[in-house]
């Protein structure tokens, strides 16, 4: 789960109100296995895994490349911290269309649009450049059934009931 970023927009570390929304989410899934929890910009007190990326402000390839080295199968399923309506059910259809062989990057879509979860098939970890896997071409999985992760970017953005 990448969670490194300053919250720059948002004007807070908006990973601290979020976390356990979305790691309750991962938990849910069948798919999810270890979870490991990538932090940069703010220390984050999870019981969790956490990995602190040092070069965290490189982009989101760097968060990410950090958290994959903590990694050991032979792929890892990525999430987003800033995505408080993840469906469990995401993760398990694009880790299952990677299972069956759709391709080393395998990404949920949402009106066709690409987002998350992703899994990376190890193969491919080492060409994430720092701007992310986004640069990787995925596979697309269909989620629009299931309702489009969030993305929280400004405190507008948060959903009502994560608001205090």
């Amino acid at each position: 789960m990448l969670a490194a970023g300053a919250a720059s927009r948002f004007g807070a570390p908006k990973q601290r109100l979020l976390l356990d929304e979305v790691v309750a989410r991962v938990r849910a899934s069948q798919a999810a296995g270890d979870l490991v929890v990538v932090a940069g910009a703010y220390e984050l007190d999870l019981p969790e895994r956490v990995v602190r990326c040092d070069r965290w402000a490189d982009g989101p390839g760097a968060s990410l490349r950090c958290g994959l080295r903590a990694v050991t199968g032979p792929a890892a399923l990525v999430v987003l911290a800033d995505g408080p309506d993840l469906a469990p059910d995401a993760l398990d259809r694009v880790a299952e269309a990677w299972r069956r062989g759709a391709g080393p990057v395998v990404a949920a879509s949402y009106g066709g649009r690409r987002s998350h979860p992703v899994v990376l098939d190890r193969s491919v970890w080492d060409a994430i450049p720092d701007e992310g896997a986004r640069a990787l071409e995925p596979a697309l999985v269909a989620c629009d059934d299931l309702g489009d992760p969030g993305d929280v970017d400004t405190p507008d953005d948060l959903p009502e009931r994560l608001r205090s």
